[in-house]
């Protein structure tokens, strides 16, 4: 099992991995294709997508480095991007927990039954108001009469991100998979007809890739992307701790952000005093400026699953169970990874595949976490490079792939929308006065 680079000829960069043994599929015919009716996902992607083979350069002023790239991320003014405009709808699950669902355009024109959908995943205390979300989705979603791809899109929030408030003594984690299963069944009966395309940022894609995995054959999505996936969580912490400005910038950062996020919900979770999460809330807010693991010790490892499997003795335990390195076996649709080399907070990437024929990584040498940033036509200007090969895969697998409705079936039960084989969860759409 292993991975090889593409045969195509290409610059130095990006570096495009592959598994040894391929997996054929049969596109649709296209006239203005050269993929036969038999190819790889090494074939379609050199067919369909020419941004991976251009060598991605980033300005002179963030070259170099893939800190700079990382914290002009973090603090840039993104005022210059067009901002997009969600119609947002909350999701009541089973357990009492809410999920925002942000779809966008809010207000659809030339939208048919059929008009691909993408399911977006935001990082770690994220949501759908991040640039790095607008980059994409004001291209994807804008109409195909000013350029854009007229796709539509739903960023799914998580429980407590993005103005979502907590209600029921549940968090959301880097291997929860269970709430992005619940969205699913309701965006899948909304389009029942529409493919469904997942993409997911940071550790939104740990989850998407998880999901992928453990669904096989059954996935909603027909195709997946995801970028600066942190996948192997035990390693890449370990390197996150090792030197001073990786722990003390990053590791420590990433901890009090989620404390930042938690104090929003100090009152919402004291409401279920009895509940494992409110107690091991009340010892990690009196942490000071922790690291990720730190808050992993003292929160996740607690309330990061279900019983019995959790909670777990330490956070190391937590990590091995919610990495999804290990997953990429198991993924059955096409599924193309992004990262960059130079990402302080992502370090260790699984450029062999799994050993899966479906299931393309991609390393560019320059981008940081998130970053990817190149010059623009305006001046002093900058743009994300990476929404070039999303929106060319994304375009690609809609476009020529073959759509069947997977998943299972859904039926409904007391007002809530559940699935035969996962009759646990279920969700229902909810007013705001039922927040």
């Amino acid at each position: 099992m292993g991975a090889i680079p593409s045969s195509q000829p290409r610059p130095p960069v990006p570096g495009i991995y592959f598994a040894f043994s391929p997996v054929y599929f049969s596109p649709k015919a296209r006239i203005n294709t050269t993929l036969p009716q038999r190819t790889s996902l090494r074939k379609f992607l050199e067919a369909t997508c020419p941004a991976l083979w251009t060598d991605y350069q980033p300005p002179w002023w963030l070259f170099g480095s893939g800190h700079i790239q990382t914290i002009y991320a973090a603090i840039a003014n993104s005022d210059h991007i067009e901002r997009v405009v969600y119609e947002r709808k909350y999701l009541r699950l089973v357990d009492g927990g809410t999920l925002g669902l942000d779809f966008a355009p809010d207000s659809p024109c030339d939208i048919n039954d059929d008009t691909p959908m993408v399911v977006v995943l935001h990082g770690l205390t994220g949501g759908s108001q991040e640039s790095y979300v607008h980059s994409i989705l004001t291209p994807l979603c804008r109409s195909r009469s000013q350029g854009g791809l007229g796709y539509r899109a739903v960023v799914l929030n998580s429980r407590g991100c993005g103005g979502v408030p907590i209600t029921s003594p549940r968090f959301y984690t880097a291997g929860h998979t269970d709430d992005l299963r619940q969205a699913l069944i309701y965006i899948a009966s909304l389009c029942p007809h529409a493919p469904l395309l997942g993409l997911g940022f940071s550790m939104g894609g740990n989850i998407l890739t998880r999901y992928l995995a453990e669904e096989g054959t059954e996935s909603r999505l027909s195709a997946a992307c995801t970028l600066a996936c942190p996948w192997n969580l035990a390693r890449n912490n370990e390197l996150l701790n090792k030197g001073f400005l990786r722990r003390y910038l990053y590791a420590r950062s990433l901890g009090t952000s989620v404390i930042r996020l938690l104090q929003t919900h100090v009152g919402s979770f004291t409401r279920f005093s009895h509940s494992p999460v409110t107690k091991a809330l009340l010892s990690t807010l009196r942490l000071k400026n922790p690291t990720m693991e730190e808050f992993d010790n003292s929160f996740t490892r607690i309330i990061g699953g279900d019983p019995p499997l959790f909670p777990v003795s330490t956070a190391a335990e937590y990590y091995l169970w919610a990495s999804s390195h290990t997953k990429l076996c198991d993924i059955a649709v096409p599924y193309l990874s992004i990262n960059a080399a130079d990402d302080p907070i992502v370090q260790e990437i699984p450029t062999d595949c799994g050993g899966n024929g479906w299931v393309a990584m991609v390393v560019t040498a320059h981008g940081g976490h998130l970053g990817w940033f190149e010059r623009a036509n305006r001046i002093g200007g900058v743009d994300r490079w990476i929404r070039k090969p999303v929106l060319e895969f994304l375009s690609a697998v809609s476009e020529l792939l073959v759509h069947v409705n997977r998943g299972r079936v859904v039926y409904e039960d007391a007002g809530f929308l559940r699935e035969i084989g996962n009759d646990h969860l279920g969700c229902r759409v909810i007013g705001e006065h039922e927040l």
